[in-house]
């Protein structure tokens, strides 16, 4: 070490004096010592000064260049050098030398701002801020056919591409045509993984998902499905994995989607349909995502119901009731939900027996699969006929009752509770109002009825009324202990309550009147006071009902 302390004096000096010939015999010097000791070698380089000479060293013209550059890569292998040596002004002359036509200099020069940046968002960022993304990437495209080079390229793409800010960089240039290009040409496994690494943060980026769709990437991509299918290697298990999940990402891009829908007609959607009835499961959840992708329009979804996709989906989900995969009951269930959006779609779907299907998985213990499941059923229901049915469904109600107390699951008490409602809503139905009082679903409901989100309190709202208008009796009792009535007076006493929630609930408080106790409740608590203040509301519909209310409120007492 003493003799480090020699070389670095003598570095000083040299530096000063730009004799290249000692200057290299220096910095060889302290390449060995790094490779013997880095961190300790480290702590002298930063004790004696010598990096802020480097700044200087660091010019196209010099024959050093290269060593200086792979110097400050292999001290900034230590955390505690980084900052030092930004100190030291190096980012700048570095950035610079990513213009050099030497590859040495450009590998060293990648490696050293890789090695200074890692794992600081602030310093990558100012890195993208000085333009490195459009010169990174056109030197992939020169050097395409140098290994190292190619590499140095893709990893920093790996950490640049976290950052949010890269993204729009990304997108004005051609690096999807690159990445697409270099990914034919790998063979190895490790290679393409890299590749992998960098495609799917920036396959987030919509622009980018539509440029790779455009580049040729989703041929690629098939090939490697078709190729590792039937392997049982953890290596080509893994690349299927990550093939088919990119597929996936691809596709929730609008156009990008829509680009490899092609009327239905698209190879990339027919060879996606294949995957469903496959006895891979990572297929299979692949195949059920990407149709789910694809049913984010009504036209799409109207022409894959039409071209029978729902018995396809139907016979996956039968093959997974008995312990079957939950990401693959979810995924499917998330594409039948999507494809019951198009009214027109919605008797084929019933009729195709799909509220069956789905009902299969009532018993499930898995919060994804219930609120997915919840979600199918509440698109389905429609139709009167169809609403009739499942809310005479005892074990569904008795199950939607159960979920309404899910707490620790907002989606999935928030489904059950909108499906309570909607089943009354939809079916107008005696019956299926007493199954629902029976099951004790009632006090859900006037709960959902102070929800947050207006459309649930208005759903909650018109269901309580047709209780009220069809079956007040045997909901009488639980009415009263969900105290319904002192909820509506506080909506309408509220000035921050919608329009249409006073609406409703002025119509709610005409329907109780039937009931003697509620009745009794409502003189009590003085709503003459709170509805004539309403007659003068703005908005016209709520004024007329706070007078015909106002008239029934005054006639009954």
């Amino acid at each position: 070490m003493d003799n480090l302390s020699d070389t670095l004096k003598k570095l000083k000096i040299t530096a000063a004096d730009r004799t290249e010939d000692c200057l290299e015999g220096c910095l060889d010097c302290l390449l060995q010592a790094l490779a013997q000791n880095n961190s300790e070698t480290s702590e002298k380089i930063q004790g004696s000064g010598i990096l802020e000479l480097f700044a200087n060293l660091l010019t196209p013209q010099s024959s050093c260049t290269a060593k200086v550059a792979n110097i400050i890569a292999e001290v900034a292998k230590n955390e505690f050098m980084r900052i030092p040596c930004v100190d030291a002004g190096l980012i700048s002359p570095l950035v610079q030398l990513l213009n050099s036509k030497d590859q040495e200099v450009l590998l060293q020069t990648g490696r050293a701002l890789g090695n200074v940046c890692y794992d600081s968002h602030s310093l990558q960022a100012q890195l993208i801020n000085m333009g490195v993304i459009p010169t990174l990437v056109k030197l992939l495209g020169i050097h395409c056919h140098n290994a190292a080079l190619t590499e140095m390229c893709l990893v920093a793409f790996g950490n640049l591409a976290e950052l949010e800010s890269s993204k729009e960089q990304f997108a004005s240039t051609n690096i999807a045509e690159e990445l697409v290009k270099l990914f034919k040409k790998q063979i190895e496994h490790d290679k393409r993984e890299m590749i992998f690494e960098v495609l799917a943060p920036l396959a987030e980026n919509d622009a980018i998902k539509l440029q790779l769709v455009e580049a040729g990437l989703v041929e690629c991509l098939l090939e490697i499905v078709q190729q590792k299918v039937d392997s049982d290697k953890e290596d080509d298990i893994a690349e299927l994995k990550t093939a088919s999940d990119l597929m996936v990402l691809l596709l929730l891009g609008d156009e990008s989607m829509q680009k490899l829908f092609e009327g239905g007609k698209g190879s990339v959607f027919q060879r996606v349909l294949s995957w469903i009835p496959s006895n891979n499961h990572q297929l299979q959840l692949a195949g059920a995502l990407a149709i789910a992708n694809f049913a984010r329009n009504d036209g799409n979804c109207i022409h894959m119901v039409d071209n029978g996709i729902v018995e396809k989906l139907m016979d996956l989900l039968d093959r997974h009731v008995e312990d079957g995969n939950v990401t693959v009951q979810h995924a499917a269930l998330s594409a039948l939900r999507n494809l019951a959006i198009p009214v027109v779609n919605k008797a084929k779907m019933l009729s195709a027996g799909v509220t069956e299907t789905v009902l299969k998985f009532l018993k499930s213990e898995m919060p994804p699969v219930q609120f997915k499941l919840l979600g199918t059923l509440r698109m389905l229901i429609d139709a009167q006929e169809a609403a009739e049915q499942l809310g005479k469904n005892a074990k569904l109600v008795e199950r939607l009752v159960e979920w309404c107390e899910a707490k620790d699951h907002a989606g999935v008490m928030g489904e059950s509770n909108r499906l309570l409602s909607a089943l009354i809503r939809h079916s107008k139905s005696k019956d299926v109002i007493k199954t629902i009082v029976q099951s004790g679903g009632i006090k859900h409901l006037v709960t959902m009825a102070t929800s947050e989100h207006v459309i649930m309190q208005n759903e909650a709202l018109v269901a309580l009324a047709l209780i009220a208008a069809l079956e007040l009796g045997p909901a009488e009792k639980d009415l009263e202990s969900a105290k319904l009535v002192q909820i509506l007076h506080r909506l309408l006493a509220d000035e921050r309550s919608a329009p249409e929630i006073k609406y409703n609930s002025m119509v709610l408080i005409c329907a109780l009147m039937g009931s003697e106790s509620l009745y009794k409740e409502v003189q009590d608590l003085a709503f003459l006071d709170v509805v004539a203040k309403l007659r003068s509301h703005e908005n016209k519909s709520v004024a007329q009902q706070a007078s015909l209310t106002e008239q029934r409120l005054t006639v009954e007492s």
